[in-house]
């Protein structure tokens, strides 16, 4: 474990902050975008699957699907 003199000593990271703190940023970033593709994409797919459900009844000859299928 490394030990640091000061908390400025600990930011500064021994003169490699910028390469540090970028990298913990840019991972940062790239999480935060994933997780909202991720949600975007959930919520596509369910309005998808809403959308289908409601076309089922015609798509069985009038027959309505059972519900608990969903």
């Amino acid at each position: 474990m490394m030990e640091w003199e000061s908390w400025s000593a600990f930011w500064d990271m021994g003169g490699n902050a910028w390469f540090v703190w970028g990298s913990y940023s840019i991972t940062a970033m790239l999480i935060v975008l994933e997780l909202v593709l991720v949600l975007r994409r959930r919520k596509e797919t369910v309005l998808r699957l809403l959308r289908l459900r409601r076309a089922a009844p015609y798509a069985t000859g009038g027959q309505r699907m059972n519900e608990e299928m969903f």
